[in-house]
């Protein structure tokens, strides 16, 4: 057991505490030449043992690859309107985090959201130090499905489960005929979300949001003066999804953020992500303590003092 638990605690080193700035700006958009070797099928899976699976990231790309071609996910007959199973990475990386938002379309921000922006500006030109992740916060929507290690649609009668690895924690998508709340009592770090077929396309719309949580993170730089810091949104922010699956093994998104105290226009982001057959979701808390031990240790000993 205390094996086991060493392992974890490494696969998390390198996997949970990768920069959010590096997952969110996008490693998928390398060409296949530009990246440096990955790690093979030599490497032992780590589970709990026989009949466990791994969860997405736990396996490296050559795992990953291997289950794919076992399943025929490019010509298995699908049903469009099934989206179950664990999805992640995308047909060019399959080990990126998530699915990164258009940064190439990000909108004008009003004189209102300049301002909130500005407010979120880190402290520091080398740590996004206002992170509300950085002490545990919920990451929020659609942040928590733009930075992930996977996440799993389950169909109900009534609803449709989203299931989140990061956080492990879960939304309910309301199909039973109700409408978004014109008033929502309560602010949700997820929201009040409700879906709905148009032909083979399940389109999610919701809003109810509260306003601690961050977008999107803006990219941490190591050198020079600009600060990082993080997209805001207000309580009134409505995000609209659709889902297509293409085939077996890919699942098209099409992500818009709306909000027009921050945003003068919607912020449409759209992307592919890939099936990842015969694994599970694992379990990734933030917990606090560890957190808090992390950038004592690493992150705040690196930033450079004035």
């Amino acid at each position: 057991m205390r094996n086991f638990a060493v392992v974890s605690m490494a696969l998390l080193a390198t996997l949970t505490f990768r920069p959010v700035a590096f997952a969110q700006q996008g490693a998928a958009g390398q060409a296949n030449d530009a990246k440096p070797a990955r790690p093979g099928l030599e490497v032992p899976l780590v589970t709990p043992g026989p009949g466990w699976k791994a969860c997405p990231h736990c396996e490296n790309e050559a795992y990953k690859t291997e289950d794919r071609k076992k399943a025929n996910v490019d010509k298995r007959p699908f049903d469009a309107h099934d989206i179950s199973g664990i999805w992640s990475g995308n047909p060019h990386d399959l080990e990126v985090n998530g699915m990164p938002l258009d940064m190439k379309g990000l909108p004008p921000l009003t004189p209102y959201g300049k301002k909130l922006f500005d407010a979120n500006q880190s402290d520091s030109t080398q740590w996004n130090s206002k992170d509300p992740v950085n002490i545990c916060d919920p990451m929020g929507w659609p942040r928590w499905i733009t930075y992930n290690f996977g996440f799993q649609f389950v169909v109900l009668p009534d609803r449709v489960l989203q299931f989140i690895e990061w956080g492990h924690t879960w939304r309910d998508i309301w199909t039973d005929g109700r409408k978004m709340p014109a008033n929502p009592p309560i602010p949700r770090y997820l929201g009040y979300a409700v879906g709905r077929w148009e032909g083979d396309t399940f389109v999610v719309e919701s809003n109810g949001y509260d306003d601690r949580s961050w977008v999107a993170p803006t990219p941490v730089q190591r050198t020079g003066a600009e600060k990082p810091g993080g997209y805001p949104h207000t309580d009134e922010m409505r995000v609209e999804e659709r889902y297509k699956r293409l085939n077996y093994g890919l699942l098209q998104v099409t992500l818009t953020v709306i909000d027009p105290k921050i945003y003068m226009a919607p912020w449409t982001t759209t992307g592919t992500v890939t099936l990842i057959p015969n694994s599970e979701l694992g379990e990734h808390f933030c917990v606090p303590s560890d957190s808090i031990n992390f950038n004592n240790q690493n992150t705040i000993p690196t930033v450079a003092k004035p």
